[in-house]
């Protein structure tokens, strides 16, 4: 589904990736882990065309996307719920959840029936549904990164990037974003994940790589992750 293959990226002359890369098949929850500034949110940036390669080859469903501009890579099905969320706060909760089905409306991207899917993600997001004509920027911090995941999924995309859905929200919120997640990965939608707490993470994900310093330190079965000593010790908070 989404293969990368040796992608440099950074900002200016900071080149923040050193050739990683990475493999997400066609219905798995794959997850991306590391410290602050390792370069996940990076990656996903550069997955979705927010900032443009340097080298590197990206591959969605065998088309090549890297270097293409954002709408493009959309259009192509790959949908990016960002880190900090990124609501139009000046819309209401409805008119935000409709936007994300922009491409489909206009007839860019032809995919299912957008009123179905817009009556699903209030079926998803029940929080939503209670405040569908409230102004997005009137609502909690976990509400707006409910939104934000809303919108992506109403591409009915190939791929949702999910950039730090649980940053900044309270334990019992980010047990909600985790339960949306999972019932996600039970519907089968492909997902490539980049999140704070990597036991969560790793918890939900069937696949997991470690990024240390702009590298893919290493990878492998998302459990096997968990489990293994290095790994704990330095981002789950023990090495028992």
């Amino acid at each position: 589904m989404l293969q990368v293959e040796n992608l440099v990226a950074g900002y200016g002359k900071v080149q923040v990736l050193q050739s990683i890369s990475l493999t997400v098949e066609r219905g798995t929850l794959v997850t991306l882990i590391g410290s602050n500034g390792a370069g996940k949110t990076t990656t996903l940036r550069a997955i979705s065309g927010m900032i443009a390669p340097a080298s590197g080859s990206i591959q969605l469903a065998g088309r090549q996307i890297a270097g293409l501009p954002m709408h493009q890579i959309t259009k192509a099905g790959l949908a990016h719920s960002p880190e900090g969320r990124r609501v139009f706060s000046t819309l209401s909760v409805a008119d935000n959840i409709l936007l994300g089905a922009f491409t489909r409306i206009t007839g860019a991207r032809s995919r299912g029936d957008v009123k179905t899917d817009q009556s699903r993600m209030l079926d998803l997001f029940p929080r939503l549904a209670e405040r569908r004509n409230q102004l997005a920027g009137t609502l909690s911090g976990g509400e707006q990164q409910m939104l934000a995941m809303a919108r992506a999924l109403m591409l009915n995309p190939e791929i949702l990037l999910l950039d730090e859905p649980s940053m900044g929200l309270a334990p019992k919120l980010v047990e909600e974003v985790f339960a949306i997640i999972a019932r996600l990965k039970r519907e089968n939608i492909t997902m490539l994940l980049v999140e704070q707490f990597a036991a969560a993470a790793l918890d939900v994900a069937d696949y997991g790589y470690v990024l240390e310093n702009g590298r893919i330190s290493v990878s492998g079965n998302a459990q096997a992750l968990k489990n293994d000593p290095a790994v704990r010790a330095a981002y789950l908070g023990t090495a028992h």
